[in-house]
This record gives structure tokens, C-alpha cells and sequence, in this order.
């Protein structure tokens, strides 16, 4: 797989005049004098627009090309580090439609925005040309995010008369990867992770032909000069076909295959296959997390899964995310899939090598990110196998470098919208114009779980794709990857850094080192201005910021609260009663540590899986190593417990998931008492519901549903009785508690019966990975 070479750049954009002539074209009409006299030549005239928006790696300038070739126009199209600039003569009514067209007809995939339109002088065009890209000047980037493949190549990859044929890179305009090749703007060749590979003379003619799909598709390649596969195994090593080959026959033997991608590397198996799923849990030590699902097409996701028509549009949106869906009730997916779930992630494939695996297997594949549990998914060949060498049995790779990595996104329905989980490729970088502008441009480093960084500067701000939990050294070299890389993409270097004001964060512990001022923002504020920014600045919100822990404001781990007012003045109105926690951190993966702390709290007793107990009773009384909380998270833990779902969880969330699949039936909510403190502060009691969820002659399915109802029924008797005292715009659910489906059904449909507007985030992650976008807002607003 050798690589050698420098692939040439678009053509060189004409003589010196052809220069001169965007240069006075930047300038308007600065250089009027000597331009040529619109009399002299009739009715014609000069126009430059400047585009904005995402308008790089989505086939943009090819397409002006080509439509100022429809109406007969003349002039330049160029890059100008994130912005797009025309300058083109025609006759007046020419150059209108042209203007419309450069929105109604833009290719699918791009967004443009007319930013600037203005007559400028005649320079006398000959022709059309695009130009190289410009280095210098202020930067407007868009970084695109990674394509999947369009029909049309795909056609071509799946013809045996195409020189493509069964080529598992194959690209255009319209499809591949982008975010994830590029390693500095503009948009060029030479500047992605494809400049080592060079064009063959049929690939330099595609790409210099205004005519194909292909003209000044970056990554273009093909099987005589782009990337090639290799299969290991062992001492086995082969390339090219037989490299395919070798993977489909591995994958049918049901081995687990190490697949590198678009983002970063895949565990495959067949999904089908339970003994094949069972090893791969054994050996990634995954005992019941759920595993994504990759399918051919929307109807084999069809035979196994309901789809409804808002998972049709997000399985089938260009990001190609993974989308939970529930299984039908005669699905034939193994239970080890998605133990004790009755939901399955499921994505379409979405690159050429997908598509070329999916085709020949005629099979679901296990497709779950090749990492150690928490980290950021791996994209090093040799890296994968020296990590992952004893849960895979074979390995795909390609020399196609992968720039960052970039996990799948994933989304859940809830309430008839797609909502995001998690941001990734496709999806991210998330691109957010802000209500104001940031006085410096800052740096937002996230949380210390399912962490992302946002980037502010002017009126923007972008989100990265989820890096992971930060608690191992690779977690952290990603996370100082991606902050070096989003600076250098687009063009900013951060003066300001803000974080989760809990200090023993590792994004926290970041920042404290770092040369540049810091703010800290408190973690349920974040969550809070993260809903603001999506549904509305300028209302003022009551909010229930439910997670599963956060430092709060009096030193103790929040997790239950009510937030009354807006982005950067919050004041917490209501809270969960608090409970101490026996052991600390360890309840978080040992709910019945939460359930002990309750029942203690409430005096009742309770056998628990332990032999030491009374030694641990004994410190809780005393204090000892017992965190106080009032997170709703480890309120469903300790409920989970109580209904004899799980003692110890093997995954963050997992007694919430397993609480809301078993809920089902008809049940009463219980109401939980609203008790006013000295500080005027409402506490919701959970004794009652405890209580409740204690009665084992009620069954599970029933108390799990109760449960259900009288969180939202808190939610519901809050916001009214608030509301009675203090007035609110509307009421917003965030914090990754609301990642739960049925609560947060439960809880939109009663506020919204009882009169008021309830959001729920949709494109920003109610979880932690929205947290840093609620931080920049935070500080944007103090500091503006």
C-alpha cells in the first residue's frame, strides 16, 4: 500500500489579470475607475456575492460553476477560508436568476446563505472559472461532516462493467468522508488525509471536468491510485479483494472482525449469531450493554424492528445515525443483542465498504465501537490490535488515514421528534448561530462524562462529535487533539476557557492548567442554558435539571433540581429531598447502595446483597464516607434495587433503562408531598414512592409505572404551584434522566394538559454531551 506523491490542485485560476480581477472584486467598488464602462458593453453587468453557511465539501463550487454555465454567465467562484465568493457578468435578469438559484437549486447536502450581494465594476470576463482556494483573510469556515454514499456511487461500486466496481472508497461531491479526512481549511486535496495519495490520469480527468459529478471531489480515488483494504489474522495477510473476501468468510464463521470506517474502527459480528455475541461481550468484558445493529436496507430493518415514519427520516437522513427502535414481536434478533431492552439500535450502512459487506453477508452485523469501554472509538491499525488484539479475531484496516475520530450519532423518538444521544458522524460538528455576540473567542471543555467541547467566537459556536468519559489517558490525548484541532479548522485561537465548576473533572483539572483565564460554571446552569439556547433566549424558563449527579451550588451532588429564570441567572426553586449515599462513588454502579440510602433515610429495612451490612449501616449513621445527593438518577437506581431488577450495574444508567422497559399497565401515580424548607426552597418527598416501590405484592410492571407517574406528576404539580408565585415563559426538561422516553412523555403530555409550553432538547443532547454548549452560553452572557 504505497503512497507517493502530491496530487496537482485545481486549475491555477487564470493570468494575472484573472487575479487583479478577484482582488478588485473583494474590494466592490473601490476600483471603479478602472473598470470597464457598462455602456461600452450593453446591458451587461457585475455582481459578487459572498456565501456563507455549508458551502465546502458539499460539491458547492463545481455546482456554480455549472450553473453560471446555464445562464451563460462569466466570472470566478472561489473558497475563501469557510465562505464562498462569486463574481460573474451577465445581462441583469441572467445574474437575478442566477442569484435564486444559488439557494433553490444548491446541491441537497449544503446550506448556503447569501451574505453579501453587490454590483461591482465590469472587468470582461471570458470565461468561468474556479479559482484556487484563498489562504489569507478573515475566516467564515463551515467544517461538513462526513457524507454517506449516494445512489449514484453506489451503483457504480455495484457494476462490474465501472472501473469502480466493488471499490470500497469510492466518493463524489455528494458522498464521503470530509470532518474526518480534513486536516486544515480550506477544503483542498492537499489539505485532507487523501494528499499522499495521488490522481491517476482517469481520476485527474473526472476531477477537472466540469462536467462529472466529480469535479473537485477532494477524496476522489479509485482502485489504481486511492486506499486500499488489508486483512490480519494471525499471520495471515492479504490486500485488496482478497482482503474482502477474507472478511466476509471470517464474519459467516461468526469470528469478530475489527472493521476501520469512516470515524474510527467497528467490532463486527454477525448479528445473528448468538455464540458470536456472547464471546464479544466476554472479551470486551460488555456483559449487557446494548450493541448497535448495522442493516442493508430500510426492509430488513423492517422484518426485525417497528419503524415508524420519524425513524424512517432519521434512519435514512444523511447522517445515517444509529436510531433505537422496538423490536417487533416476532423479531429474530438474539436477546444478547440488547439483554432485558426492548429496544435495538439500528443504522443503515453508510460507507462503500458497509455497503460491499452488507451486500455479500445478506445479514445484520453487529457494529459496535472498537474501544475500551467509556474511550473515544479507536483509528490506528496498530493501535487497534495491540488493545483490542484478544476481543477481535481479524482485522479489516485501510491506509486511509482518519484525521479525528468520530463515533456514530445516535438518536432516540420521544414525542414524535428524533432527539439526539449522542452527537457524532454525520451529525457533528454542530454548527449554532448564537443570540449574541461573544466579546473573546472561548474555549468550553464539557464534562467529565459523554464529554464534547464547544468553540465560540463572534456569533457562532460549534460542538464536536462525542469524545467519551475522561477518565483514561487516550480519552484525554483525544480530547487535546480535538481542542488543537477545532482551533486550527476554523481558523481561532481560544483567549478563554470555561468549565464544570466541579473540580475534580479531568476537563476541569484541564483548564485549572492552562495559560488563559478560566470560568466555572455550575454543572445544572449548563444543562439549563443548553435547553435555552435551542428553544428560546430571551424566555424565561422553569426548568428540572435531572441527572444522575453534579456539584451543586451548597457542595453536595445536585441531580433533582428546579431552576427558575434564564441563561446566566438561575435560581434553583425546587429539589429533590436529599439522601446520603453509603460508599460514595460506588453507588453509581451499585444501585443498592442507593436503595440502602433511602430506606435508611426512611427508617425501613431491607435485605441488601451484602454480608458486611451492618458495618456499612454504621457508617452511614456516622457520616462516613456517605456524599449527601438529591440526583433523580440514583433515585431510579435505588428503585430499580427495591423492584429486584439489578444490584450492580454493569453500565452508567443501567436501572433507569431496565425501570422503564418493564413499566406497562395502568397505574395511579402516587403523590409525592411539596414541603417549603426555611430557605424557602420546595422539596419533593420520595417517601411515599420508596415506599410504594417496596410493596412486592404489587407487580414489577405496575410499580414501574407507578413510578413513572408520579415523577411526572411532580413535574406537573411543581411548575403549578411555582407558577402561582413566580411567572414563567415555559417549562423545559433537561439532564440526561430525560433521555428516558416514558418519563418524558409522561411528563410534556401533563404540562402541556395543564396549559403550559414544555420543551424537551431535540438537536442539542439532554445528557452531559450538551453540557459545554450550556457553558458557553453561560459565560457568554456574563461575560457580554
Amino acid at each position: 500500500m504505497n503512497k507517493s506523491g502530491s496530487n496537482s490542485q485545481a486549475r491555477q485560476g487564470g493570468d494575472e489579470r484573472t487575479t487583479q480581477t478577484v482582488q478588485v472584486a473583494r474590494q466592490g467598488v473601490s476600483e471603479e475607475a478602472n473598470a470597464v464602462s457598462p455602456m461600452k458593453l450593453g446591458r451587461t453587468e457585475a455582481r459578487r456575492w459572498i456565501l456563507t453557511g455549508r458551502v465546502q465539501g458539499v460539491g458547492f463550487r463545481p455546482f456554480v460553476y455549472l450553473l453560471a454555465q446555464r445562464f451563460e454567465l462569466k466570472g470566478v467562484v472561489q473558497n475563501q477560508l469557510g465562505q464562498v465568493m462569486v463574481a460573474a457578468e451577465g445581462e441583469p435578469a441572467a445574474l437575478d436568476a442566477f442569484s435564486a438559484a444559488l439557494i433553490s437549486d444548491a446541491p441537497p447536502l449544503s446550506h448556503p446563505h447569501i451574505a453579501n450581494v453587490e454590483t461591482i465594476p465590469l472587468f470582461g470576463f471570458t470565461s468561468f472559472e474556479i479559482l484556487d482556494s484563498a489562504s489569507a483573510g478573515e475566516t467564515h469556515i463551515h467544517v461538513p461532516p462526513d457524507l454517506y454514499l449516494c445512489a449514484d456511487c453506489q451503483r457504480e461500486m455495484q457494476s462490474p462493467q465501472d472501473r469502480r466496481y466493488r471499490y470500497p472508497f469510492t466518493n463524489c461531491t455528494q458522498c464521503g468522508p470530509r470532518y474526518t479526512v480534513i486536516e486544515r481549511m480550506p477544503y483542498d486535496r492537499a489539505n485532507t488525509t487523501m494528499a499522499g495519495f495521488a490522481l491517476c490520469d482517469a481520476c485527474r480527468a473526472e476531477y477537472e471536468d466540469p462536467a462529472n459529478r466529480r469535479f473537485h471531489a477532494e477524496p476522489i480515488a479509485c482502485p489504481q491510485c486511492g486506499p486500499q483494504l488489508e486483512f490480519v489474522s494471525g499471520d495471515v495477510r492479504l490486500q485488496r479483494e482478497a482482503a474482502l473476501d477474507a472478511c466476509i468468510a471470517a464474519l459467516r464463521r461468526g469470528e469478530i472482525v475489527a472493521v476501520k470506517g469512516i470515524g474510527g474502527y467497528h467490532l463486527m459480528c454477525d448479528a445473528r449469531n448468538a455464540e458470536s455475541i456472547a464471546r464479544l461481550r466476554e472479551r470486551k468484558h460488555r456483559p449487557h450493554k446494548a450493541l448497535a445493529v448495522m442493516f442493508k436496507g430500510l426492509e430488513e430493518i423492517r422484518r426485525e424492528l417497528i419503524v415508524e415514519a420519524q425513524a424512517e427520516a432519521a434512519l435514512c437522513d444523511s447522517a445515517r445515525p444509529i436510531v433505537l427502535l422496538p423490536r417487533l414481536p416476532e423479531c429474530s434478533l438474539p436477546d444478547g443483542i440488547a439483554p432485558s431492552l426492548h429496544e435495538v439500535g439500528a443504522m443503515l450502512a453508510y460507507s462503500p465498504l458497509h455497503h460491499l459487506l452488507m451486500v455479500k453477508l445478506d445479514a445484520p452485523l453487529v457494529a459496535t465501537s472498537a474501544n475500551l469501554s467509556g474511550e473515544p472509538v479507536l483509528t490506528e491499525g496498530a493501535e487497534v490490535e495491540a488493545r483490542l488484539g484478544k476481543v477481535a479475531d481479524a482485522f479489516l484496516h485501510h491506509d486511509r488515514p482518519i484525521a479525528r475520530p468520530a463515533d456514530d450519532a445516535v438518536l432516540r423518538i420521544t414525542a414524535d421528534q428524533a432527539r439526539l444521544i449522542r452527537p457524532g458522524r454525520g451529525i457533528a460538528p454542530i454548527e449554532i448561530e448564537l443570540p449574541f455576540s461573544l466579546p473573546q473567542v472561548t474555549l468550553a471543555v464539557g464534562a467529565h462524562m459523554k464529554n464534547t467541547i464547544a468553540l465560540g467566537w463572534g456569533k457562532r459556536a460549534v460542538l464536536t462529535p462525542h469524545i467519551g468519559d475522561l477518565d483514561a489517558p487516550r480519552s484525554i490525548e483525544v480530547f487535546e487533539q480535538v481542542i488543537d484541532d477545532m482551533q486550527r479548522l476554523y481558523g481561532v485561537q481560544a483567549e478563554a476557557i470555561v468549565c464544570d465548576a466541579h473540580p475534580q473533572y479531568a476537563s476541569s483539572r484541564w483548564a485549572a492548567k492552562q495559560s488563559l483565564s478560566v470560568q466555572t460554571v455550575w454543572h445544572h446552569h449548563a444543562h439549563a442554558a443548553a435547553l435555552a439556547l435551542e428553544h428560546g433566549v430571551h424566555k424565561t424558563w422553569l426548568t428540572f435539571t435531572w441527572d444522575g449527579v453534579g456539584l451543586g451550588e451548597d457542595g453536595t451532588m445536585w441531580g433533582g433540581e428546579t431552576l427558575h429564570g434564564r441563561i446566566g441567572d438561575w435560581q434553583r426553586v425546587a429539589s429533590l429531598r436529599q439522601f446520603r449515599l453509603p460508599g460514595g462513588d460506588k453507588a453509581a454502579r451499585e444501585p443498592w447502595r442507593s436503595a440502602a440510602g433511602l430506606c435508611w433515610e426512611m427508617g425501613a429495612d431491607w435485605a441488601f446483597p451484602v454480608d458486611d451490612i451492618t458495618l456499612l449501616h454504621t457508617a452511614w449513621q456516622r457520616g462516613i464516607n456517605t456524599p449527601t445527593t438529591s440526583a433523580v438518577g440514583r433515585l431510579f437506581d435505588g428503585a430499580a434495587h427495591l423492584l429486584g431488577l439489578l444490584d450492580h450495574a454493569s453500565y452508567e444508567g443501567q436501572g433507569g433503562m431496565l425501570l422503564e422497559q418493564v413499566a406497562a399497565g395502568e397505574a395511579e401515580a402516587i403523590v409525592m408531598p411539596l414541603n417549603e424548607d426555611a430557605q424557602g426552597l420546595l422539596v419533593i418527598d420520595w417517601q411515599p414512592l420508596i415506599a410504594a416501590m417496596m410493596r412486592n405484592e404489587i407487580p414489577v410492571a405496575t410499580r414501574a409505572m407507578t413510578f413513572h407517574r408520579s415523577l411526572a406528576h411532580s413535574i406537573v404539580m411543581q411548575a403549578q404551584r411555582i407558577h402561582a408565585q413566580q411567572a414563567f415563559d415555559a417549562v423545559g426538561l433537561s439532564g440526561g434522566v430525560f433521555q428516558n422516553k416514558l418519563l418524558a412523555e409522561l411528563a410534556l403530555e401533563g404540562l402541556q394538559r395543564a396549559g403550559f409550553e414544555a420543551y424537551l432538547p431535540q438537536q442539542i443532547p439532554c445528557n452531559d454531551g450538551g453540557i459545554a454548549l450550556g457553558q458557553l452560553m453561560e459565560a457568554g452572557i456574563k461575560n457580554g
